[in-house]
């Protein structure tokens, strides 16, 4: 049995353990530890990095027509354009009326340079957020593809308030009253992915990642050696089965055999099969229900630990020093 068919079998206990209440995160993530400390060198964890980016994966808008029917796309933040790096329309999944975003490369360069290479600007932001809020106003679930390096940095996406429009888009995406999932179908790469996924539950492709920050950029800042990429990327800890084991994620959706790029059309029956099943159990909550356990979920992740023994979180500690001043 190889490292994709035991996640596979990983995921299945999950998902059984879920739905008889049983509790086995710890056992499930000492399991991914050995998977993946037993298993992969930075070599092979670099390989996997190099299929969550190979050119010929299927972009958002290939699994959107794979997946619903009707699909249309929807364009404008109404405050300053359009962005074709981050798309978003309505579409039927199995007749039911579904809103879908998600980042958006090309195939050359020429349509790479027209999609900024997946890099969006802080109008699509603005759209993606239009288009979620809209999905909220006519109960439609929203269904957001990450697949981007991170937001654009350069000096006309600073201008227009990249920063401002990520910050606004986790805080109104926490609040709304209707599903949201999230896939990573090829990188999931720091505030630029984060700006669209706040949701509900979050999959991940198997071979894709999800970090704060590129393996290259780790390497350069902290390795101070950009070749340390591989190393940089062992130490990030950005596969699915890492973050599966941290709770980050709540699945990882299997690719064919050689990656997602040898068959489009499978990959995307096998995400459409994730997200109706997701939409079984989160259709029978509330909206106040969804919105308070999507706020639960993301507030909840990381820890903070302090030799010493002072357990308190880094708000009381820091109220604590104000009212000491």
């Amino acid at each position: 049995m190889d490292q994709s068919e035991i996640q596979k079998k990983i995921q299945e206990l999950q998902s059984l353990a879920q739905k008889n209440n049983v509790d086995i995160q710890s056992d499930v993530k000492r399991l991914q530890e050995k998977l993946v400390d037993g298993k992969m060198t930075p070599q092979d964890l670099w390989k996997k990095i190099l299929l969550a980016r190979n050119a010929d994966r299927p972009t958002t808008l290939e699994i959107i027509h794979h997946i619903s029917e009707n699909f249309l796309e929807l364009h404008g933040d109404r405050a300053y354009g359009d962005d074709a790096a981050l798309v978003g329309g309505v579409g039927l999944l199995d007749g039911r009326p579904v809103t879908f975003l998600g980042h958006q490369k090309g195939r050359n360069m020429k349509e790479n340079i027209r999609r900024n290479y997946g890099w969006a600007h802080p109008e699509g932001y603005r759209k993606a957020l239009r288009l979620a809020k809209q999905a909220e106003k006519f109960g439609r679930p929203v269904i957001t593809f990450i697949d981007t390096a991170g937001a654009y940095p350069g000096l006309a996406s600073e201008e227009r308030g990249i920063g401002e429009a990520i910050a606004r888009n986790l805080r109104d995406f926490a609040l709304l009253k209707v599903p949201v999932l999230a896939f990573i179908i090829g990188e999931g790469g720091s505030g630029g992915a984060i700006g669209i996924g706040v949701a509900n539950e979050v999959y991940m492709l198997e071979n894709s990642f999800y970090s704060v920050i590129s393996p290259e950029g780790c390497a350069s800042i902290l390795l101070r050696d950009p070749n340390k990429a591989p190393e940089a990327a062992a130490q990030l800890k950005l596969l699915p089965s890492d973050l599966m084991a941290f709770g980050i994620v709540d699945g990882i959706v299997p690719e064919p055999d050689g990656g997602a790029h040898a068959d489009h059309a499978l990959t995307a029956a096998h995400i459409k099969t994730q997200i109706l099943e997701s939409l079984k159990g989160l259709e029978q909550k509330t909206g106040e229900q969804l919105a308070r356990e999507r706020m639960t979920k993301f507030l909840a992740m990381g820890r903070f630990s302090e030799e010493g023994g002072n357990k308190a979180n880094f708000f009381q500690r820091l109220f604590s020093l104000n009212r000491r001043a």
